[in-house]
C-alpha cells in the first residue's frame, strides 16, 4: 500500500482517543488557542476564513498544526463538513514524534509547504 504525503494514518492506532464532530459543528474557531493538531480519521473537515473557504480535508489528513508549530492562535474555523472523528494529537506527541522520527517532521513542514502554496497561487 502506498500512502500519499499527506497520509497521517499511521498515528491512528487502535488506542489513539477520537472525538465525533458532527456535520456542521465547530471543531475550532479562528483565534482559539492551538494545543494540537488533528488526524481525520472519519469524514471531512473544511478549513474556513471568514466566508471563504480554504481547504476541505479527508481521511488520514492533519489540520491545525500550525498553531501548534508557532503557538498562535488559530488562523482559520475548522468544521466537520461530515460528520467527522477526528484524533488531537497533542504537542507533547508531536515532540516524541519529531525526536524519535525526524522524517515526521518533514512531512508536516511539506503539508505547510502545499498549503502556503495554494494560497499563494489562490490570492
Amino acid at each position: 500500500m502506498t500512502m500519499s504525503p499527506d497520509d497521517f494514518s499511521l498515528l491512528l492506532g487502535p488506542d489513539v482517543p477520537s472525538h465525533f464532530f458532527a456535520a456542521g459543528e465547530v471543531i475550532f474557531r479562528e483565534g482559539d488557542r492551538g494545543e494540537g493538531f488533528f488526524v481525520i480519521r472519519r469524514g471531512t473537515v473544511e478549513i474556513r476564513s471568514g466566508n471563504r473557504l480554504l481547504e476541505t480535508l479527508g481521511e488520514n489528513e492533519i489540520f491545525g498544526e500550525m498553531a501548534l508549530i508557532d503557538g498562535e492562535p488559530r488562523s482559520a474555523d475548522a468544521v466537520a463538513k461530515t460528520d467527522a472523528i477526528v484524533a488531537p494529537i497533542s504537542e507533547k506527541q508531536y515532540i516524541f514524534l519529531v525526536k524519535h522520527t525526524p522524517y515526521f517532521a518533514l512531512k508536516v513542514l511539506r503539508v505547510l509547504a502545499r498549503r502556503l502554496r495554494a494560497q499563494n497561487r489562490a490570492s
